[in-house]
């Protein structure tokens, strides 16, 4: 399952059914779960732990140094979930002592072609990101988020779970779940509700979350006269407890 061309450090582990494609290099300090697919003129770079049935395509590289600046060569680490595609030229950096010391990679993403994940950022499950997305270094992305392609995400932002942006979009501040933003500044357009529909959101929680909306956005209100009403709907509707959490956590402001 391991090509001849390929270069495989004898300390790399590898599970079962593991296959590295020519020309792909594995390097000290990685371990890639049961049935994981590297395909050819790949680099895979450790301390780096991938887990099972994943699928890495081509000219990708994962686990490299970070280019930021105060990055003086201390461990840190790279940890990808299971059943994740990684397609062509995607680039994924590991953390730094400053934050985290590990970038995050969920279960269950697709990465399009040239997606950059920058260090110390946590990627959860089920997310897309399209081609030429690009998230800075210490970026969070929810679960079942889509940033379509060449969305640009500044350091630190928060983007929630079930949010959308749109192609081109730059994120300066953070993206609350379940709201689709767009533009360069972004704003928010509306609730994702085709996503909400799709994931088998009740109508009734789509009813509620875009109620929710018109309280963040459409009201008039200061961030926390909206959050105060939100807490109120909160205690009677769960899918908006999430929304009422993240805005109460963020840090950069949010996209308005």
């Amino acid at each position: 399952m391991i090509d001849p061309r390929a270069i495989v450090d004898p300390s790399a582990k590898l599970g079962e059914n593991v296959e590295i494609g020519p020309w792909s290099i594995v390097g000290p300090g990685v371990e890639i779960g049961d049935n994981t697919v590297v395909s050819s003129h790949v680099i895979v770079k450790g301390p780096t732990v991938i887990g099972a049935d994943n699928r890495i395509l081509q000219f990708s590289s994962i686990g490299e140094d970070t280019p930021d600046l105060k990055y003086k060569g201390e461990p840190t680490r790279l940890v990808i979930g299971d059943h994740n595609v990684i397609r062509e030229g995607v680039t994924i950096h590991r953390g730094t002592v400053q934050d985290r010391g590990e970038t995050t990679i969920g279960d269950h993403n697709l990465l399009m072609a040239y997606v950059h994940v920058g260090h110390d950022s946590v990627i959860g499950s089920h997310t897309i990101l399209v081609n030429n997305a690009s998230l800075a270094g210490h970026v969070t992305v929810g679960d079942w988020a889509i940033l379509s392609g060449y969305v640009l995400v500044h350091q630190f932002v928060a983007i929630g779970a079930h949010s959308f942006a749109g192609a081109s979009t730059y994120l300066t501040q953070d993206v609350p779940p379940y709201v689709m933003v767009a533009g360069n500044p972004a704003s928010a357009r509306t609730i994702n509700s085709e996503g909400l529909k799709r994931r088998g959101f009740s109508a009734e929680s789509i009813a509620a979350l875009n109620r929710a909306y018109r309280i963040l956005y459409r009201k008039g209100y200061k961030l926390e006269e909206a959050i105060a009403e939100l807490e109120t709907m909160g205690s009677q509707t769960e899918a908006v407890q999430p929304l009422v959490e993240f805005l109460r956590a963020s840090t950069r402001g949010i996209v308005r």
